[in-house]
């Protein structure tokens, strides 16, 4: 079954522009690694990266490409591909961070809750010129509820990128969240590792793996 019609959460149907990795022995194993309490910290950055070029690889196949000629070492032309537009990263401080690739220009994005209104307000942006004419792929590890990233959406479309030349990489959703960007932006494409069962009632990702930002970046 391809990557574009499974899913690995069997209770949850998320809709068509929502792509889950498939869930190979490899990736399994992964997951379980980072979802362990007692996985120390170096293991867990070690791990979260490899699951993070999943990610990146399958979000740069849903990009356009278009015909390239080459000539190779020994003469031959060879007809390929090449990608259809400039790619840039744009991460969701802090813990977005974590998924920055080297290969990409990368922007940041400070989004937190506002404790007068309980709602994300935008502090910080600082976005690649000529953002308005790139393929984004937008960068949070964990999908919750979904305040976080549809305010960094509305921040992309504010600055002139085009909705369907986003993609949002995280690692593990929460059908809860799935459903809040979706049912907004319709036209962009949510690639995750993992749709977990739900959110408690402290509105924390179920099984989840904890904090990723805590743990990535100051777990002893």
């Amino acid at each position: 079954m391809s990557a574009n019609n499974s899913t690995n959460n069997h209770t949850y149907t998320p809709p068509s522009n929502v792509v889950c990795l498939p869930l190979t022995n490899q990736l399994e194993a992964l997951l379980t690694i980072i979802r362990d309490k007692d996985t120390n910290r170096g293991d867990f950055i070690f791990y979260s990266d490899r699951i993070i070029r999943l990610l990146v690889e399958e979000g740069l196949n849903h990009l356009p490409v278009v015909e390239k000629k080459v000539i190779t070492p020994t003469g031959c032309e060879f007809t390929g591909v090449s990608f259809k537009g400039k790619i840039c990263g744009v991460s969701i401080m802090r813990a977005g961070e974590a998924m920055e690739q080297g290969s990409v220009r990368i922007g940041k994005i400070l989004i937190q809750r506002d404790e007068e209104t309980a709602q994300p307000k935008l502090y910080y942006a600082k976005l690649p010129p000529g953002i308005e004419n790139r393929y984004v792929l937008l960068l949070d590890p964990m999908l919750a509820t979904g305040g976080s990233a549809i305010k960094a959406i509305e921040v992309l479309l504010s600055y002139g990128v085009k909705e369907d030349k986003i993609l949002f990489l995280n690692l593990i959703a929460a059908p809860e969240g799935i459903q809040a960007v979706t049912s907004k932006f319709s036209q962009l494409k949510i690639i995750t590792s993992f749709i977990d069962q739900g959110l408690n009632e402290k509105k924390f990702i179920i099984p989840g793996l904890g904090d990723f930002g805590d743990r990535y970046f100051t777990w002893p």
